[in-house]
């Protein structure tokens, strides 16, 4: 954009603006009035001029007066033709037309834009160590560039695609990166734009030692022992935002802010400025939803902090539905090294479905850990069960299971993914004798891989494995630890968990499970998609003797501001029934 243009808009806006701060005190004769109507194509375009264009920004104030009007029409043109400009129409011809209607003053502009300007050639370049040193970064950065040739030429894409690389060689490494030179030069004859960059990566940036502020209630401690940095490491922008995530899944921070000094002249261990906003020492939260496994629900917890006086946090929350009432206490210390937390817990559940009552006592200790991408949880568990059906009298059992689980998440978004996929896996056994009434072993996996199609539509395949295995029947098992299929999130078109073992009634938990799921979703919009989808699966305690239950359906997808809302309808093939189906965000 010539400077000359923009000096001249902006003189004329000033202008403008001093002459409209004027009137006010001459309001009496500044009663003029006027409605614009702009003409002009594509639709995207008319809105641009529609919404900066000051002929029409001023167009409902009933205090501009006939020299101010005047102005308004005069420097119209100008502003139009610089507006266009931004989005690569150079050869843009403007008419104006001043009409009075009913003794009101009507503004017709009409715009030809003319041929919007396309990128013939993009240069890229680097200097400085990334040439050396770390290619890949360079390549990074190349590859962020949004633009490619034959693209429409616009001034905001230009910027985007020049910030997007930068923000790539920022990223790891160069965290003074900067653009060294940037050029569009536009031929108004041939329509065609040649956009060239110059990237200066500047030193390779080594992080420091934590600054933190803002720690009054809990020990500063808590901070180092989840830093996932240690001093010395390259700069990577991935590493920061892990500090970040390890600081907010503790429970003691509201917020946390890291800034990270970026002064080429000092590459070498700088320093990483962290703020945090701690929540108070007692915290009680609360809500209502609905879904259409469980019916309407309500849940709360009510957390205290500095249990002992020395931050232990101690929790209790509650959960109840139509189908599962749930309440659990639970005593945690502080993060240790490496964000490893040590927790003892108790918990009661109650599960009555498919005319089968399910009474569940659990205690126990477990440590875990929360990463960015992968989550480690090892427990001890003694269960107590008791389960009740139509045939017989109530079964109790128990069993102390040792266990571990490993979740972890690589997807190109966190809430809204794209492509990449979601692990979980979870194993434990349980010996006879040793508060067990049965020697049995037990796995389980999940996962969920998204196939990204074209710009906007995806793939979605899910899959769940199960299976506990014993010498003997799964009586002596706590029914909690055995699996029943059916519902939103297992195979849609049955009712929630009305996929087992049919005895007199009663569906009861199998000692087998297995389901998948494949899902097309195609989106007309950014925000708005439909989905086709098929899921099949069994719950079963002989393989020899499984039946798969396969459902079909067809749903809305929106991608609302609090996460993914799914709303389906799905026909059970084998029980022929159709049911209706609304989740929000992603099961996992």
């Amino acid at each position: 954009m010539p400077v000359r243009r923009w000096l001249r808009a902006w003189l004329a806006f000033g202008v403008v603006m001093l002459t409209l701060a004027a009137a006010e005190a001459h309001a009496a004769r500044a009663n003029a009035s006027y409605k614009v109507d702009i003409e002009a194509s594509p639709r995207s375009l008319r809105k641009l001029l529609e919404t900066h264009l000051d002929i029409a920004r001023f167009a409902k104030r009933a205090d501009i007066s006939d020299d101010q009007f005047e102005f308004l029409i005069a420097a119209t043109p100008q502003q139009v033709r610089d507006l266009t400009a931004t989005q690569g129409y150079f050869t843009t011809v403007v008419r104006t037309d001043v009409r009075t209607v009913d003794g009101k003053k009507r503004v017709t502009v009409s715009v030809d834009p003319g041929p919007q300007t396309t990128i013939e050639s993009i240069s890229l370049s680097f200097r400085g160590p990334v040439l050396t040193e770390d290619p890949a970064q360079e390549n990074a950065a190349r590859f962020a560039f949004s633009l490619h040739e034959g693209d429409p030429f616009s001034q905001g894409d230009w910027d985007n695609a020049k910030n997007a690389s930068l923000k790539a060689l920022q990223a790891r490494r160069y965290l003074g990166a900067k653009i060294y030179h940037s050029e569009a030069r536009i031929d108004p004859r041939t329509h065609e734009s040649r956009l060239s960059v110059t990237y200066d990566s500047g030193p390779t940036f080594t992080m420091g030692k934590l600054d933190v502020s803002g720690t009054r209630r809990y020990p500063e401690q808590i901070v180092d022992n989840v830093n996932p940095i240690s001093v010395g490491d390259i700069y990577d922008v991935q590493r920061v935002t892990e500090l970040q995530r390890q600081l907010q899944n503790t429970p003691y921070y509201a917020s946390v802010a890291i800034d990270v000094d970026n002064d080429p002249a000092k590459p070498a261990e700088t320093p990483l400025h962290v703020k945090v906003s701690e929540y108070p020492y007692n915290s009680i939260r609360g809500g209502v939803g609905y879904s259409t496994d469980n019916g309407p629900l309500i849940q709360g917890a009510y957390s205290y902090l500095d249990t002992f006086g020395k931050a232990w946090p101690f929790t209790i929350d509650g959960r109840i539905d139509q189908v599962q009432q749930y309440g659990q206490i639970q005593l945690a210390m502080p993060p240790g090294p490496r964000a490893w937390t040590n927790s003892v817990l108790a918990s009661y559940t109650t599960t009555n479905v498919s005319d089968t009552r399910i009474y569940s006592v659990r205690a126990g200790v477990q440590q875990a850990r929360t990463s960015q991408f992968i989550d480690y949880n090892y427990a001890i568990l003694l269960y107590q069960d008791r389960l009740d059906q139509n045939a017989i009298a109530p079964i109790t059992s128990r069993a102390l299971v040792p266990s571990w689980s490993w979740t972890r998440r690589h997807t190109d978004d966190p809430l809204f993914p794209r492509s990449g996929n979601l692990i979980h896996v979870e194993a434990g056994f349980a010996v006879k004798g040793v508060l067990t009434d049965q020697t049995f072993i037990r796995g389980y996996a999940r996962g969920q891989q998204y196939l990204p199609i074209g710009k906007e539509d995806l793939v979605l395949f899910r899959a769940e494995l199960g299976g506990v295995f014993t010498s003997g029947s799964s009586s002596g098992i706590p029914a909690s630890l055995l699996f029943r299929a059916g519902g939103s999130n297992s195979i849609r078109g049955y009712s929630y968990q009305s996929i087992g073992n049919n005895v007199a009634g009663s569906v009861l938990p199998t000692k087998y499970l297995a389901t998948a799921a494949a899902e097309y979703q195609h989106w007309f919009s950014h925000d708005w998609g439909a989905a086709a989808f098929f899921d099949v699966g069994t719950a079963t305690d002989t393989w020899g003797e499984k039946t798969f239950y396969p459902g079909v359906g067809v749903g809305a997808r929106w991608r609302s501001p609090v996460g993914p809302v799914n709303v389906d309808i799905a026909y059970g093939i084998r029980k022929r029934s159709v049911r209706p189906y609304l989740t929000l965000g992603i099961a996992f």
